[in-house]
């Protein structure tokens, strides 16, 4: 072999040698760049996993706090709706009472409210067409034992049902829708109580 073969054959080894190195260093490096490539890929699906999963379980959490407040809300509007039913059903049943039950009653609650003083009671023209012959007498004996009297009206008043007691200037509206109304809150609470345990 001669000096210039030789040569050539070891620019040529050099040239391989040369080519072999790039080429593992291009491996190398697109291995590399490959890793990095993967790694990111999955540092950002497992970040984007991370949040989406947490939105969802607030987006649940929201949505069943919603359906929780709704179903609430629904139910708290169904027990007003049946306590009110109920209220007006009573107040039926009151109105409807025989005249001895209803004007006993009329009586028990005219108690409550008698003042030491001089007062007059007046009722609407169903009710005072229908005064018991021994109820004046009764309410009488009713104020008497506070130390006030109470006379009956003749006038009928703008009233369904119960009475107005009045003192003087001072009366006190004790229709029955009245004292619901007055009274409403406190009314419900013992309707729910008996209605809902």
């Amino acid at each position: 072999m001669s000096g210039l073969d030789e040569i050539l054959n070891l620019i040529e080894a050099q040239q391989k040698q040369s080519e072999d190195s790039i080429i593992k260093a291009a491996e190398n490096k697109a291995a590399q760049i490959l890793h990095d490539g993967d790694t990111k890929a999955q540092k950002a699906y497992d970040d984007f996993i991370k949040r989406s999963s947490a939105q969802a379980e607030k987006d649940y959490e929201n949505a069943c706090n919603s359906v929780d407040a709704e179903m609430k809300r629904r139910l708290l509007s169904c027990k007003v709706e049946l306590i009110d039913r109920a209220i007006e059903e009573t107040v039926s049943k009151l109105k409807e009472l025989p005249d001895k039950e209803y004007f006993d009653m009329i009586l028990a609650l005219t108690e409550r409210h008698i003042q030491p003083e001089k007062g007059v009671i007046s009722f609407g023209s169903r009710d005072l067409s229908r005064i018991p012959s021994n109820f004046e007498s009764r309410l009488s004996e009713l104020a008497r034992k506070k130390g006030g009297q109470i006379t009956v009206s003749d006038k009928a008043e703008d009233i369904e049902d119960g009475f107005i007691l009045s003192y003087g200037m001072i009366s006190e509206n004790c229709s029955f829708r009245s004292m619901i109304e007055s009274d409403k809150e406190s009314v419900r609470d013992t309707a729910a109580t008996v209605l809902f345990g």
